[in-house]
């Protein structure tokens, strides 16, 4: 009889989108990768039986599942769909020996180490050092932020935080008139609410309230369209603040870390920016930051290409090093 191959299962569950895949050991590939729609199914054990169910096979003992959602404790209600859950109910549920969960932007920083230089474009900046800090940043539905530091042992440590609500800091005249627009709807803005999908949209409609033009609203898609065809001056000018400010986070990040290691951006927003992020304000806004202008000069920055790097973290939260 042949042995069952895998050793564990892996998950990246969005608001959207729920994806698996199955992991053999280190240097092997991700199998059985299959999305699945968060809609369709109640919670995360129904998705995992589902997945198990469509690919035919058995349960593996352990799993490491990475969600859109702060781990606090053993009750999850995530925020962007209705699942809510106990890990604890959900492994008897489901078979499981072990199961971990991480915020999403923990696996990312997990996966960070692993990322050859093809699967990442520069946006900048000198040369990473190897044993210090990095920050992670992505631009989706939302803003994550987390980092990771490396202990006396040498292993990796992720940090994940709830950094993407921070409060927005305006660098000049023009982002401080936005920013008190944005002050009539919520009395704090974050940086999520200018630096994510919803972001773009609210950059886009401050933007037209300042201008005086009864202009009708636009989802981010359609801006960002409309921008990189050279469209639409109010929106190329909406998706050029958003890349100005999240080079402002960031620069932010790298400081509060010392994250000479670097800084990655990801995200589904990020993703639709890829030819324009490099020649936008992003860089010089990341390095705008006074007397540490230098520090911040020699601090790498690069958009991540991976595939799957949420899953590839997922992976190493059980020890195990995928190849991409």
């Amino acid at each position: 009889m042949t042995a069952f191959p895998f050793i564990g299962l892996v998950g990246d569950i969005g608001g959207t989108n729920a994806r698996f895949a199955l992991i053999s050991g280190d240097g092997q590939p991700l199998a059985h990768p299959l999305t699945l729609p968060t809609s369709g199914f109640a919670d995360l054990g129904e998705a995992l039986q589902a997945y198990v169910q469509q690919v035919g096979v058995p349960v593996p003992a352990q799993a490491c599942i990475a969600i859109a959602n702060p781990i606090d404790g053993d009750w999850l209600r995530m925020t962007n769909t209705a699942w809510a859950f106990s890990i604890e109910a959900t492994r008897r549920r489901v078979g499981l020996q072990s199961l971990r969960m991480l915020n999403d932007w923990e696996a990312m920083a997990l996966a960070a180490p692993t990322f050859s230089p093809v699967e990442l474009l520069s946006l900048g900046g000198g040369e990473s050092v190897s044993d210090a800090p990095r920050g992670l940043l992505g631009a989706g539905t939302g803003l994550g932020v987390s980092s990771l530091v490396r202990a006396r042992s040498g292993e990796w440590v992720p940090i994940a935080g709830e950094g993407g609500h921070v409060t927005l800091s305006p660098g000049n005249a023009r982002e401080a008139d936005i920013l008190r627009v944005l002050w009539q709807r919520w009395p704090h803005v974050s940086a999520e609410r200018v630096i994510s999908g919803m972001g773009l949209e609210n950059l886009y409609t401050a933007l037209a309230d300042l201008s005086g033009q009864p202009l009708p609203p636009l989802g981010a898609a359609e801006i960002s369209q409309r921008a990189l065809a050279g469209q639409d001056a109010l929106c190329q000018e909406a998706v050029e603040t958003m890349c100005v400010l999240l080079g402002r986070v960031a620069g932010n990040l790298a400081l509060t870390l010392g994250a000479r290691g670097g800084i990655y951006l990801g995200g589904g927003v990020l993703g639709h920016l890829r030819a324009y992020l490099p020649r936008s304000g992003f860089r010089a806004a990341f390095e705008d930051k006074g007397r540490f202008a230098a520090f911040l000069s020699r601090i790498p920055t690069w958009m991540i290409e991976a595939e799957q790097p949420a899953l590839r973290g997922a992976a190493m939260g059980l020890g195990v090093r995928v190849s991409g």
